[in-house]
């Protein structure tokens, strides 16, 4: 399904009924979007482990404005601010008072502003592998420096440089980086995931290469009101658990759950134990 709104045209699938029919009543379930992260990739990297919730939820998968079934233009344009801007857009859209957010790593990043800036519209809060300022990236490359090997660090200046100039150079960084990013990465398994995800290197660009260098939403996590449960992985490269404990003690009530044994890939790592966080929160 696409929604034409504001400058652009989103692709988005609902996955779920709204409404569970039991024998005697009728229960309505919380709506969800969630939100892939990237950017440079789609949201079908968030399925099909995320499906079980439809069960408790209806899931709204959407891809951010030229990424994957999403219209493409000026790259310019692939901004976070404009991101928000679409969600909110496509809330609005869909006819919604009030969503769920569930966002990965960047995607959690357009939650985690999006929820700031329009609080009223949020019911649930779900940041996973996500941070609150741009300090993440400093800290992934000193670690790439000392830990990485020289072509994990030749091609991830790539990424720091935001210089990638083909899909196939970006699902190369994956394939190469993928021991990083999980504990049990597999490359064939690997291989036929990344077969189905959309790569579009200048979305990844405009990120790496621009705005994710001054990002700083800190300031305003404090106008954060809704419940929220921030996830964060034990052996998270990139997005390391130290952002996770910052944000859930800058949201007022904010509960934490630090995955063990876990890379950024949260869902290929620990999928039952993120299944279990996320449903027994929503719920």
């Amino acid at each position: 399904m696409r929604a034409k709104i504001r400058d652009t045209e989103l692709y988005f699938d609902v996955e779920g009924c709204e409404l569970a029919i039991a024998t005697s009543h009728i229960q309505q379930k919380p709506v969800f979007f969630v939100i892939h992260g990237g950017p440079g990739v789609d949201h079908t990297t968030c399925r099909p482990v995320l499906s079980p919730l439809s069960e408790i939820a209806q899931l709204v998968y959407f891809d951010h404005r030229g990424h994957g079934r999403s219209a493409r233009g000026n790259s310019e344009t692939y901004t976070l601010d404009n991101n928000v801007e679409d969600m909110e857009a496509l809330r609005q859209y869909l006819g919604l008072e009030r969503i769920g957010l569930l966002g990965f790593s960047y995607g959690g990043m357009v939650a985690l502003t999006y929820a700031s800036r329009y609080p009223n519209h949020v019911s649930q809060l779900i940041p996973v592998v996500t941070a609150a300022d741009s300090r993440f990236l400093t800290l992934a490359q000193a670690k790439l420096a000392r830990e990485g090997t020289p072509e994990q660090q030749v091609i991830a200046q790539v990424l720091w440089d935001g210089q990638f100039a083909s899909e196939q150079q970006l699902q190369e960084y994956f394939q190469l980086l993928g021991p990083l990013y999980s504990l049990t990465f597999d490359l064939d398994k690997s291989m036929d995931a990344w077969r189905r995800v959309i790569f579009n290197p200048e979305a990844i660009n405009q990120a790496f290469g621009g705005f994710l260098r001054t990002y700083d939403i800190r300031a305003a996590l404090l106008q954060i009101s809704v419940p929220t449960l921030v996830i964060g992985a034990e052996k998270d490269w990139i997005c390391p658990p130290q952002f996770s404990r910052e944000i859930a003690q800058a949201i007022p009530n904010a509960r934490l759950e630090i995955v063990p044994n876990s890379g950024h890939s949260i869902r290929a790592d620990a999928p039952k134990i993120l299944l279990e966080l996320v449903s027994n929160f929503m719920q």
